[in-house]
Order: structure tokens, then sequence, then C-alpha cells
């Protein structure tokens, strides 16, 4: 039987409403609106504007009956993922706050400021959670300090203030949930110590649900305005690189993941948390699965790094296409030296190509000639970054990975796919690009890995071919 899903995905840089018809474990996705997913900026201050997110997710759900075009047919479910991290204030009178993008440097030095009530070291320990700036709790930690506390209010993350935007019904979902540091891994519930040197208490969020968890029904305005009728709205695995991970094409354990986009993240699947000294001095995270199992990852900065370069040189009048960037990148020698893609002077730079310039000139190693060069040292210094990564993860694992599925709109770079086969040294498995938005599907519809692995392409990368 022919059933018909719907998955809201948004990225950091541009959304989209898919519509899926499931039959027979077989998936069929089709886009039916896209729309950009900008920061604003208030003073300052950088935003996503939720209002124009919720709008744009609405004229994507009205055209969905346009594309199914048969009489009489329904849609079973909505789910919707983001990325992970920020998170909504609600008002008593039910009003959502625009969320402070995690890009803003409103959380710079707020680490060491939290680390003198609670050491780097506890905080690890607790929650099991990489340490970088821009964590819910360095977020909620700096806006008590702004003068913008939790007080009464209702702290929903970016997912689960869509759905609610949707329903009128509140939840936290344990995926974003997890990406917070302010959750205890081992028994998922808030760490209440955390939440109080936060500002925050365990009454600012609602109930904490799992993927596959009903959360309500669209609306009536919207069930009307859309011409959906009252859908049932799903909490899926929230965060996007939770909903990817679900749909990685793989079998047995001896594998990792890439999930390659504006980020990177690279991590295995373990069943319960890994927090050790190694962990905490390399950094790793511990993010909870759609399965309720363990996504044990490292955070890398992926292709924000190209994309930022990209986006100034068409300023500047050089437009190059995804195959041109392919072509120069390929015909450039291999760069003498690296950058570290996760520098914090890459973050958010506002001249992407100029701070790379500024850190070779720091690091006392030369700068690119050209912008073929440019690329070839972000391709050279991405592969590199994976390797160090990936051999870190084996350590941590105690064994050797057979495999690296890389999954996302990544995949579909066969030059990078191959440079991380040769300094990984291992098989790589690019495929499915549309990793993201499969794993959310599969959750409403209750699929599970083995059910769609022969509906997946996928394309093989042998080291040093």
């Amino acid at each position: 039987m022919k059933q018909n899903h719907i998955a809201i995905d948004l990225g950091a840089t541009s959304g989209r409403v898919i519509l899926a018809q499931v039959e027979d474990k077989h998936l069929q996705m089709d886009t039916v609106h896209r729309f950009p997913t900008p920061l604003v900026n208030r003073d300052g201050r950088y935003f996503w504007d939720i209002e124009v997110l919720f709008d744009e997710i609405v004229l994507g759900l009205s055209k969905a009956p346009e594309v199914l075009g048969e009489s009489g047919v329904k849609i079973e479910s909505i789910g919707i993922d983001t990325w992970g991290v920020d998170f909504c204030h609600v008002s008593k009178d039910g009003r959502v706050s625009m969320p402070r993008a995690y890009r803003d440097p409103y959380t710079d030095g707020v680490p060491g400021q939290f680390f003198r009530q609670m050491p780097r070291e506890e905080l690890y320990r607790r929650t099991g959670i990489q340490i970088m700036d821009f964590n819910s709790v360095f977020q909620l930690y700096a806006q008590k300090n702004e003068g913008f506390p939790a007080g009464d209010d209702s702290l929903l993350f970016i997912p689960d203030a869509l759905s609610y935007l949707l329903t009128g019904n509140m939840v936290c979902e344990y995926t974003i949930l997890s990406t917070s540091a302010l959750m205890n891994p081992r028994t998922r519930q808030f760490d209440p110590e955390i939440l109080q040197i936060c500002g925050a208490r365990r009454e600012n969020f609602p109930q904490i649900v799992f993927p596959g968890h009903r959360i309500g029904t669209l609306k009536k305005e919207l069930a009307l305005r859309t011409g959906l009728g009252e859908v049932p709205v799903v909490a899926v695995a929230g965060h996007d690189t939770a909903s990817a991970v679900a749909a990685v094409p793989a079998k047995g354990g001896d594998w990792a993941y890439l999930s390659s986009g504006t980020w990177s993240l690279m991590g295995i699947e373990t069943p319960q948390p890994v927090i050790n000294d190694f962990t905490y001095s390399s950094n790793y995270t511990n993010e909870g699965g759609a399965t309720g199992n363990i996504r044990l990852l490292k955070n890398i900065t992926g292709m924000w790094i190209l994309e930022q370069c990209l986006g100034r040189w068409r300023s500047e009048g050089r437009n190059y296409s995804y195959d041109e960037v392919t072509l120069m990148a390929r015909g450039a020698p291999p760069s003498p030296a690296l950058i570290d893609p996760d520098a914090h002077q890459f973050a958010s730079p506002t001249d992407m190509p100029a701070a790379i310039l500024r850190w070779c000139s720091a690091n006392g190693i030369a700068a690119p000639a050209d912008d073929a060069a440019m690329i070839r040292l972000i391709y050279d210094s991405l592969a590199a970054k994976y390797s160090q990564v990936f051999s870190k993860l084996e350590e941590i694992a105690g064994r050797k990975i057979k495999t690296l599925h890389i999954i996302g709109g990544g995949s579909q770079n066969a030059l990078l796919n191959q440079m991380t086969a040769n300094t990984c040294g291992v098989e790589v498995v690019a495929g499915p690009a549309e990793g993201t938005a499969l794993g959310n599907i599969m959750i409403q519809s209750s699929l599970t890995r083995e059910d769609i692995l022969d509906s997946i392409e996928t394309t093989k990368y042998h080291p040093n071919e």
C-alpha cells in the first residue's frame, strides 16, 4: 500500500519541503519547495527569522496536494529536522522569539566564564559533548549575561519550535536535545546543576520525547490553508545529522560515517556514551541516535569554507560552477602546507579568502597563488582533517574500521571522496545524497536501515585509485 509523507529538512543555508511516496519498502522523494535560510543581522546580532522559515514551510506544504494530483490521496504524516544547538524563547502568551544563530559571536569567550563555575572537564564528564563556543549551554549562559535569561519562558529547539507553530503542542525531542550540553546522555534527562548555572530550570523545557512520537496534528487553520487536512506531525530525529545517520546504507558494525555538507560530522554508532580521558582530550561528542543509541562523533568545519569563498568570488564577478571548482582543484598541484579547517578564524569571517590568507601568513605557510590553489588547499586540508579524525575513531573503537560511508550533499563530490579514501586508507561508500530527508521519512514510515538498502544508489572509492 502506498503511503505519502512530508519531510521538512532545514539546513544552515537552505531548507526544503520534500514529498515522499513509500510503497513496498521503496521510496520516491520529490522536492516540492526549496528556500534559503539566511541569517538576519539586527544591530550586530545574528538571528534566524523563525516567522519567515515557518511561512516558507507552510507554502511548501500547500504545494504538496498539487504534486500528488490524485483525488482522495492523503498525507500520512509530517516530520521536521534542522541543525542543532539553537533555540527559541516562547512567552506565556505563545509568542515565539527569533532564535539567536550559532554563528553569532556573542558566545566568544563565554565557555571560559562558564568554566569558572563548572570546570571544563566536569561539563564534559556530565554531558559528553564536544566543547564548542556555540553549544546551547554557552548560548543560554550568554543570554543570561545579556539580561535575557530563561525566566518563565518555554525554551524550544528549532525543530520543536516549528512543530509547535504547526500544532500548538510543545515537546523536546531527544536527538536535538542531545546536541545542547544540557543533558546527561546516560539518563537522557536534563542536568539540573548545569541549568541552574545558565539561569534556567527544568520547567523551561517541555516533555522529552523520542523519534516516532506523535506531537499532534496541523492546526485547523493550517489544515485548511494547506489543503492537507489535520495531518499528524511526528517527532523524527530532529537533529539533521541523526536523521542522516539513520539512513546510512550499512551492514554489520565495522563502519564509520561522514555526514558531509556545510558541516562535516564523522563518527561511529555505540550502544552507550563513551566518555573518558581520551574522548575528552580529543574533543569527541556523544549525541543521541534515532533508535536511542549514541552517535560518537567529531564536528568538523566542512564545505562552509569553500561555500564562503565561492560567495565572495561571486560578489567580485568570478562565478564558478561546481564542475569548474572540481576541474580547478584537479588541475592545481597538491598544497605544500595545510590550514586547520576548524580554526576559529574560519567560523564567520566577512571575507573567507582573506581569512585564509591571513591564517597562512600568521602560521608561516605559503599563501595560495590563485583561486584554483585556494580551492585545492581547502580540499587537501579537509581530506587531511578527515584522516586525523578517522584514526582517532579507530583508537576509540578499538578496532579497524573497514568502510567509511559518506552521506549528504558532499557524497556527490567525487574528487573529495577519492582524496578521503586516499588519506584514510579505507574504502569509501558515497551516498545517499539525500540522507537527511531519507532518514526523516524512514522514521515517519517505520522503515529500518535494512529495509532501504536495495533502494539506495552508492558509489565506491578505493584508496589510491
